[in-house]
């Protein structure tokens, strides 16, 4: 049985979009992935992220959710690290 895969987009801001040089990804998951888990995937990519694994909020579709917050196809992710200034 071939597991359903979902589509979404990961908007990056701040040092998540210096490290990757685009403002977003779009990306291919297994069905019942969690917002943790995706970024898990970005920091696997990319391990110098790791300094920001904790201190990031998540939102999706302009909604600020939890990391175990179980994603759709379609859905747009976006990782909010720290911002400093002003």
């Amino acid at each position: 049985m071939t597991q359903h895969k979902i589509n979404i987009t990961i908007k990056l801001f701040a040092v998540y979009q210096e490290v990757y040089g685009v403002p977003e990804l779009v990306r291919e998951f297994p069905a019942e992935t969690s917002v943790g888990k995706v970024l898990e995937n970005i920091i696997a990519e990319h391990p110098e992220l790791s300094q920001w694994r904790e201190i990031t909020r998540f939102g999706v579709n302009l909604q600020f959710v939890e990391p175990d917050t179980v994603l759709q196809d379609g859905d747009e992710v976006v990782f909010i690290p720290p911002v400093s200034g002003g």
